[in-house]
């Protein structure tokens, strides 16, 4: 997939230093080797016994792309953030850890954009609840206005550039470095809303002319 991305804090320059650059150029090269075709099959395969579970949008099929890949990487999926017991569940965890970086892969809802933007964080600072793990720069992966649109998700989702223009007014709070990365629209299909029931709507591929 192709993919544009905005460094808070410089986190960019610190990616490309010795201590990360293995994992930056691991992470950055994996999402890039997702093609059209991965993404057309895993889409299609959640339907291929029912129709009726096709999803509306992309998002399912770059989950499941995204957590092969880092699981088959090493990456620890769905890192606890604490060790505390109180601290548990989807809220106090991480999508995916590895050694000195935390990723987030945030597709959900425009209004949890800010919690998105401070769980690395929390991950990367010391904290006074014991941690589970310990990283130093984080990474949030998210889709752009364009793939939002192209891959038929759903209009209320905190986009790429939504993600942006919350860094400003939350500057002092995010005191990690964060790595933000928009993913980009196939370039040879997209996602077109099929009326499969009365309240229920499919995602059918539709190859671009």
């Amino acid at each position: 997939m192709n993919f544009r991305s905005h460094s808070f804090r410089h986190a960019e320059v610190i990616l490309h230093e010795p201590e990360f650059l293995s994992l930056f150029t691991e992470m950055t090269s994996l999402i890039s080797e997702i093609t059209d075709q991965d993404l057309i099959q895993k889409h299609e395969n959640f339907g291929i016994e029912n129709v009726e579970r096709t999803p509306k949008s992309l998002s399912k099929a770059i989950n499941e792309l995204l957590r092969e890949r880092f699981v088959a990487l090493g990456w620890n999926s769905e890192s606890s953030i604490f060790q505390n017991p109180d601290y548990t569940g989807d809220t106090w965890r991480l999508d995916f850890a590895k050694d000195t970086i935390s990723i987030e892969v945030a597709f959900n809802h425009s209004t949890v954009i800010a919690w998105n933007l401070i769980k690395p964080v929390l991950a990367s600072e010391l904290n006074h609840v014991e941690k589970a793990i310990q990283t130093k720069i984080g990474v949030l992966i998210t889709a752009t206005s364009n793939l939002k649109e192209y891959g038929g998700f759903d209009n209320a989702i905190g986009t790429y550039e939504k993600f942006l223009d919350y860094l400003p007014p939350l500057r002092n709070m995010l005191t990690t470095p964060l790595l933000v990365i928009g993913l980009e629209p196939p370039e040879s299909f997209r996602i077109v809303h099929e009326q499969f029931a009365p309240r229920k709507k499919i995602g059918r591929v539709v190859m671009n002319p």
